[in-house]
């Protein structure tokens, strides 16, 4: 948008609106064929996965209109797959909870909706076959920032055997980020913490650290799925050759 803005700046208002408008639309609809594209490589990986785990939101609401994880989900059920989805609520904004359960049940896709810390029991009783998830950045060497909690399911995946996709096109593979720890992760409001709708669940004046992401290391992840295919470890080498691809 700002090339296209500089590109035509000399010229009148009008034009420059018409030009902001039609870049807009175009990548408006570059991401929904994007998305879509990864969506049935991610269907692929998880064709055999009857009970699948997400985090936070990554459908229609968070993209242009499809969705990376919520993607790969549609494509599984486009496929005549069955599956159940489990949602994880996302404390403490509740993405999962107001977001990505409203879309399964608006798409008409089996989800049950679960608190963050059942995760690991769900997986302990071997209800759980693959975790998928969207991204918010991929560094060069595969490590990938995503909402707070993000980590935490990699690290309970890793431990019951469970395979770990991250869904998101290649706009989202930063190659100039060597890795995770060069990412700066973003501190919210306490009160997200401290109050849910308005009402404190915390006493007043207690000390609350509330970051928005958390980055899960690259060893930690299956595979990551984009708009041009899947990318397998080592990811140091795979993702450079990927992207220039």
């Amino acid at each position: 948008m700002r090339q296209v803005y500089s590109e035509k700046r000399s010229q009148s208002v009008e034009v420059v609106k018409r030009a902001l408008k039609e870049e807009a639309q175009k990548i408006y609809r570059e991401d929904i064929a994007a998305n879509k594209q990864l969506g049935k490589y991610g269907a692929g990986l998880l064709r055999n996965a009857k009970h699948i785990m997400t985090h936070c939101n990554a459908g229609a609401l968070a993209t242009a209109g499809y969705g990376t994880a919520l993607g790969v989900i549609r494509a599984l059920k486009e496929s005549g797959k069955a599956f159940e989805v489990f949602v994880n609520e996302t404390r403490p904004y509740l993405q999962g909870a107001r977001l990505t359960a409203w879309e399964l049940k608006k798409e008409k896709l089996p989800g049950t909706l679960i608190t963050d810390s059942t995760a690991g029991y769900l997986m302990q009783k071997g209800e759980v076959d693959a975790v998928v998830v969207g991204c918010d950045r991929v560094a060069a060497n595969g490590d990938v920032a995503n909402k707070i909690g993000t980590y935490t399911i990699a690290v309970l995946a890793r431990r019951h055997g469970i395979p770990f996709y991250v869904a998101g096109p290649t706009s989202s593979i930063d190659v100039d980020c060597a890795s995770g720890k060069d990412i700066p992760i973003e501190q919210r409001d306490a009160k997200e913490v401290s109050h849910i709708f308005g009402k404190a669940v915390a006493p007043k004046g207690t000390r609350i650290l509330n970051p928005a992401f958390d980055v899960t290391s690259q060893d930690l992840i299956t595979a990551i799925i984009t708009e041009k295919g899947v990318i397998h470890p080592p990811y140091q080498q795979n993702i450079r050759t990927h992207v220039c691809h």
